[in-house]
This record gives C-alpha cells, sequence and structure tokens, in this order.
C-alpha cells in the first residue's frame, strides 16, 4: 500500500521558515519523482516542487523560486520541503505527492498523495 506521511506544517510569522518532511512507503522510492503541491481556499491546486529520487532534478515553481529548496534522502525514503522567507500567500494545504512530469521535469498530474499538513503564516 502506497503511504506518504507529511510533517512539519504549522503557524509561522512572514519572513520565517518551516521545514515539512514527507515520509514514503509501500513502493520502490527511486522509481518515483516525489514533490509537493498546496491548494488553499478557494484557490486551484498549484504544483509547488518536485525532485527525482533517481537523479535529483529538481522543478520549482515561479512563486516560490529562490525561497523553498526541496531534497531527498534515499536512505530514509523521506523528502524534505525547506520554505524560507515565507509569505502569507503561501498558506495551504501541503501535500507529498509521487508527481507525474512531462520530459522537462514539469509536474502536471500526481498518482499519489497523502492526508496535508496545514501551513499558516501570519502577516
Amino acid at each position: 500500500e502506497v503511504q506518504l506521511v507529511e510533517s512539519g506544517g504549522g503557524l509561522v510569522q512572514a519572513g520565517g521558515s518551516l521545514r515539512l518532511s514527507c515520509a514514503a512507503s509501500g513502493f520502490t522510492f527511486d522509481d518515483y519523482a516525489i514533490g509537493w503541491f498546496r491548494q488553499a481556499p478557494g484557490k486551484e491546486r498549484e504544483g509547488v516542487s518536485c525532485i527525482s529520487s533517481s537523479d535529483g532534478s529538481t522543478y520549482y515553481a515561479d512563486s516560490v523560486k529562490g525561497r523553498f529548496t526541496i531534497s531527498s534522502d534515499n536512505a530514509k525514503n523521506t523528502v524534505y520541503l525547506q520554505m524560507n522567507s515565507l509569505k502569507p500567500e503561501d498558506t495551504a494545504v501541503y501535500y507529498c505527492a509521487t508527481c507525474i512530469t512531462t520530459a522537462l521535469g514539469v509536474p502536471y498530474e500526481y498518482d499519489y498523495w497523502g492526508q496535508g499538513t496545514q501551513v499558516t503564516v501570519s502577516s
């Protein structure tokens, strides 16, 4: 059974930092790109970042480039999202997911995801 379990969300002031973790199980970690999408109330789902577990290539949405960093620990089957310089517009539920990407590594769909973790950034 595929499982993706997120942790690390919370409430932080604008300009602060959070690190999200995603523990994956039930599939061969190296075979997938894994990352994060987010959804805020009344807004469409937004792909935030993905990382290829096989070659480490990464994707970032323009809205988070330079502020967020994705990484993976293949020995622990865990993906991390370090979020710095957080803004109120980053407030959303963040979901860890297996990314389906284009040839250029841009995610366009997700086939498995976790239950999500709330990130709230106060102004």
